[in-house]
């Protein structure tokens, strides 16, 4: 592009008035929000009981959102393009919510929130304010798929949204503040596992405005070419815009976005007809603008117009500070109002000018409401996998192998719609899930050399060792209509402790807004977890996302703890077809026996919890002690122990039972999965002794039954942070949740017991002693545990 045609006007004189009234028109919206509760067309003049007694918003960010939604107006309505934009700037609710209102997609979801000046009213009144809506870009708010209170995702979720959506243009303003995130700078990456032939296009904005809340930015300070070759390296194209004086900005803005979607257009055309021989650099545009650009200059002296002064609220006194109220009455008429909305305050037809129609507009889009989208998965049955089990624990499976099947027939059935994607680091073939690559290669758009295996540039299998990527680009992908599954080693999906939160946060929301359709659940498979981390040693143990996890909101969580694996497949098939839930199911992927067939696994799965008659002991009069278990090796020991028991002292009368959702164990009044106290006295009665076997920290299952009759009774062993490099059943031993101590734990808690079963006790440590001598000199586990087999 030559010089002449970098100056050369893409606007006409019309053009150029109209984008520049709605560009304004927005900007006093924002301004309206954060400040007015009444007299929202300035009247009369302002007095202080039209203004909110709690300023709360960002105004900083705002006039540079208002500038792209506007030019992304005009781009859509004149290509007629499919388009979803990803807002980053956190606080930047202000400015999405003007130009939702401007379009009328906001009023089309809330009538009484109309076009007209009553409908501005309440607009501006509900910014935060107490029954009204948050300050960032949120489930409230039409076109949205972004959470915006915590930074560090908008990129991750736009490419999630653009993979396997050929015709979709995703945008992602992308803060400064953002930008120094870790999920942020790994996000840049994404672009190198994009797909042009089968995927949309990502057009990141990196919007630098110089400064977060009290800091300058990094991007922002760092020189011109050194910002240069960091995008580059990323693998982009970057475009420049930067400027103050509107007209001239809204030249250039114009001038870029129809550069950079001509170059999409290119790069899509050459890769779909088979003329692009190597990698993709995207484009991209980095718009710098001043913070809180229009805004005051300065304020009591101070410097605020492109200082972090703007970035909150740039007058905070306006209600006591006669001089606030007059500057923000001068400010508020500066974009002449008078001009941009009728006598009834609908915005003037200048103003709607570069509006898209229908589902074009940002607001209406249907991919920002991705369940309208969502069609079932055609999952295979189950049949086809699972294993037959004639007596338990008579054969050997690994879990994750069985399901790595049934997910590569997902994957092949999948291969015409691609609305099934799985995530994970580096593990997908560590986790037993190889079989998938027989479906569907790893995503990579990288050259390739001889050695590797696997690489598909048109997979569906995405591994990348970013758990940050991971989740945010499979979040971004169920939100806007498909499925997945992110797996994960368990110990390390701590990681996205905070996306997870906030990814709850916007399922309990939007489930409570009856315009928002079901989007499927997010999956997580953890596996390679703690009891099955002997090799990797400690720094590989930590079984706490399920705790977690189980803090959230307890309609929308699952955790699943499958003890073989029929039930593996038997979760992983309801998780797959339920909707707006986060499941999180924690299954080995070594072998291990099978307990249940596959009949058996539907309906233990379906109840929850239940007994295992064939483990226990009990006779028609009841237990003496309740032995339960949840988790694939602490079920294991716990029938290791009732075999001990039975063979050691068959007069006890021992009842097993499996647990395999723990949100079984709620109370029925707090989550419609839990069980009444009558159905868990029943399970577990409500006056004898339950040991009870846990995969994770014990003060879960503490927690989760407190307020049970029988909680007194309870004692649960599990894992308690005792971890190193050593065999499987040291690690049990470690944390005594071994079978030896299992039944000591009967002797010691079931009444009477103790004097009449010494001997056994004393035969149950001796055991313990044996292990601990016999490791250190085979270094492998005891013969009698290795070759251990249930027998009944």
């Amino acid at each position: 592009m030559t010089t002449a045609d970098r100056d050369a006007p893409v606007l006409t004189a019309d053009e150029l008035r109209e984008v520049d009234a709605h560009w304004r028109a927005a900007n006093y919206l924002a301004v309206g929000q954060i400040y007015l509760m009444s007299n929202a067309l300035l009247r009369e003049p302002l007095r202080p009981e039209h203004v909110k007694p709690r300023l709360l918003g960002h105004w900083g960010t705002s006039p540079g959102l208002n500038l792209v939604y506007t030019h992304l107006n005009r781009v859509i309505k004149q290509r007629e393009l499919e388009a979803l934009c990803v807002w980053g700037p956190g606080h930047g609710g202000p400015a999405v919510l003007a130009n939702a209102w401007l379009e009328g997609s906001y009023s089309d979801i809330y009538p009484d929130v109309g076009r007209d000046e009553t409908g501005m009213t309440r607009l501006f009144k509900q910014f935060s304010f107490p029954g009204g809506v948050p300050s960032h870009v949120a489930p409230e708010v039409p076109g949205s798929i972004h959470e915006g209170g915590e930074l560090g995702y908008s990129l991750a979720h736009a490419y999630g949204a653009a993979f396997d959506h050929p015709n979709l243009l995703v945008t992602c303003v992308v803060g400064d503040g953002e930008a120094e995130t870790g999920p942020l700078a790994a996000s840049w990456h994404s672009g190198r596992f994009l797909d042009p032939v089968h995927d949309g296009a990502v057009l990141p904005i990196l919007h630098l405005n110089g400064y977060k809340i009290a800091n300058p930015t990094v991007l922002a300070r760092m020189p011109q070419d050194e910002l240069d070759a960091l995008l580059r390296g990323y693998g982009h194209l970057p475009l420049y815009v930067e400027g103050d004086d509107p007209a001239q900005v809204h030249q250039d803005m114009a001038r870029t976005l129809d550069q950079a979607l001509d170059l999409i257009t290119d790069h899509q055309r050459a890769a779909r007809t088979g003329e692009a021989t190597t990698p993709v650099r995207w484009p991209m545009i980095v718009l710098r603008t001043p913070k809180g650009w229009t805004g005051p200059a300065d304020v009591d002296g101070l410097p605020v117009e492109n200082t972090w002064r703007a970035h909150q609220v740039p007058l905070p006194e306006v209600r006591e500070n006669p001089e606030h109220l007059a500057q923000l009455e001068r400010w508020l008429r500066s974009y002449r109002p008078d001009e941009l909305f009728g006598d009834d305050g609908r915005p003037s037809d200048a103003v709607l000018a570069c509006v898209p129609h229908g589902t074009r507009r940002l607001g209406s889009t249907s991919y920002a409401n991705g369940g309208l989208r969502l069609r079932s998965l055609p999952l295979p049955p189950l049949e086809d996998f699972a294993v037959p089990v004639d007596k338990p624990g008579a054969t050997l499976h690994s879990p994750t192998q069985l399901l790595g099947d049934f997910l590569a027939r997902l994957m092949t059935d999948t291969a015409g719609e691609r609305n099934f994607r799985l995530v994970g680091p580096d593990e997908t073939a560590s986790n037993k899930l190889g079989a998938v690559y027989e479906a569907s290669g790893k995503a990579w758009q990288e050259r390739t050399l001889p050695v590797d295996e696997d690489l598909d540039p048109h997979g569906r299998v995405m591994e990348v060792l970013s758990e940050h990527l991971c989740q945010g680009w499979l979040e971004g992908y169920l939100l806007t209509g498909r499925h997945g599954l992110f797996s994960c080693y368990e110990a390390f999906v701590h990681i996205v402790d905070s996306m997870v939160n906030q990814h709850i946060k916007w399922l309990k929301t939007a489930g409570e807004l009856t315009w928002r359709a079901p989007v499927a659940s997010l999956n997580y498979l953890l596996t390679s977890h703690v009891w099955r981390q002997d090799h990797n040693g400690f720094s590989h143990q930590d079984p706490g996302f399920v705790d977690h996890v189980l803090n959230k909101s307890p309609h929308i969580v699952r955790v699943y703890l499958p003890p073989d694996a029929n039930t593996l497949l038997t979760v992983a098939d309801t998780a797959l077809r339920s909707r707006d839930h986060v499941n999180v199911i924690v299954a080995g992927k070594n072998p291990g026996p099978d307990w249940l067939s596959l009949d058996q696994a539907r309906a233990h799965c379906a109840r929850g919890a239940g007994v295992w008659d064939w483990a226990g002991t009990e006779r028609g009069d009841g237990p003496d002690v309740v032995l339960a278990c949840a988790g694939d090796v602490p079920t294991q020991e716990i029938l290791a122990a009732a075999a001990l028991l039975r063979e050691h002292l068959p007069e006890l009368a021992v009842r097993v039972v499996n647990v395999v959702d723990m949100t079984t164990l709620l109370p029925a009044e707090e989550d419609s999965n839990g069980m009444s106290d009558a159905e868990y006295d029943g399970l577990f009665t409500s006056d004898k002794p339950v040991i009870f076997g846990y995969h994770g920290y014990p003060w879960l299952i503490h927690r989760l039954t407190y307020r049970r009759a029988g909680h007194d009774n309870l004692h649960v062993r599990g894992y308690k942070e005792s971890g190193t490099t050593t065999t499987p059943f040291d690690m049990v031993v470690r944390n005594d949740l071994d079978r030896f101590r299992l039944v000591m734990d009967v002797i010691d808690r079931v009444p009477g017991l103790g004097v009449r079963a010494a001997a056994t006790r004393q035969r149950m440590a001796d055991a313990r002693t044996r292990h601990h001598r016999w490791i250190r000199e085979h270094g492998t586990d005891l013969p009698e545990v290795v070759e251990w087999q249930w027998t009944n």
